[in-house]
């Protein structure tokens, strides 16, 4: 028997992309994200890794859980994230890829419980806050931007370097609240997922969401940050990991520029209901680019 049929499965619903409009946006301000796009939910199967975690790889699935011990204290602790986590982030990613440099880029908080009114006097950073859970099946970067975000990134990292055959952007998810997490997060088999699925959507920070026909007014879309959104697929084939503690990580790929392998691995939340007695989850995710020299 395939090893993976051995594992426990629960069904849930997840939001795919609709047809809707041609213009996709997605607007973030604090505490709020706002898409332009239809999504609706579909029904679909979801497997627990837990007890084959050992026969996930990067190359083929696209992810894996890692032991990931942490020194942060208090993850909602600006300034201890800031001072530690990125350096720990690295450290685990070039571990897990064997990369020559990895630059650990952004970081950001994520609840599926409440979040407070942000005070809209201030200028908002799409760094470093509280969003709430992703709510719809996505990957945070375009394909056709990734190239040139991965030079830039590299420069300035290693302005002297030899340069890099390979990279491999990243996202390193900690859920930091006790299990079992109500709201987890959910990992697309990177083999399920065809070359040319998914749309692009940009993204645009505001400090205050548009309304109406304003979330569609022309604005210099090419010029921004995209993420793919994607359409639903009977093929696609859904796993997580339930019960993780603050001392493991998913880390799973949003770009591989080597694309002979699985490159990139859609993701989103879900509403677990296979636990009874779940609690609030609350995680933190941050950004790397992984380079090869």
């Amino acid at each position: 028997m395939d090893i993976e049929e051995t594992a426990r499965s629960t069904q849930a619903s997840l939001n795919y992309l609709l047809p809707g409009p041609d213009i996709n946006r997605r607007f973030v301000s604090a505490g709020v994200e706002v898409n332009t796009g239809r999504y609706g939910p579909y029904p679909m199967t979801i497997r627990d890794g837990r007890t084959i975690r050992d026969h996930f790889s990067f190359d083929k699935h696209g992810f894996q859980l890692l032991d990931a011990p942490t020194s942060v204290a208090d993850f909602h602790d600006t300034a201890e994230v800031e001072a530690k986590y990125k350096d720990e982030v690295r450290d685990f990613v070039q571990q897990a890829y064997g990369a020559n440099l990895v630059v650990a880029t952004g970081w950001m908080l994520r609840t599926s419980g409440a979040i407070l009114k942000a005070d809209a006097s201030k200028p908002y950073r799409h760094y470093g806050g509280l969003q709430p859970a992703a709510g719809e099946v996505h990957v945070d970067t375009e394909p056709s931007r990734q190239l040139a975000a991965a030079h830039i990134a590299y420069k300035k990292a290693r302005p002297d370097g030899p340069g890099f055959k390979r990279f491999i952007i990243s996202s390193f998810w900690r859920a930091f609240s006790p299990p079992p997490q109500d709201c987890p997060l959910a990992v697309c088999d990177a083999r399920s997922v065809r070359d040319d699925e998914g749309t692009p959507n940009v993204l645009w920070v505001v400090d205050k969401i548009p309304e109406g026909e304003a979330m569609f007014a022309p604005m210099n879309d090419d010029a921004q940050l995209a993420a793919a959104i994607f359409r639903h697929s009977p093929d696609h084939r859904w796993w997580y990991f339930s019960t993780m503690g603050r001392d493991e990580a998913l880390l799973f790929k949003f770009h591989d520029s080597d694309q002979s392998v699985g490159w990139r691995t859609p993701h989103t939340a879900f509403w677990d209901r296979s636990f009874p007695n779940t609690r609030v989850r609350e995680s933190i995710e941050c950004r790397s680019i992984a380079f090869f020299e």
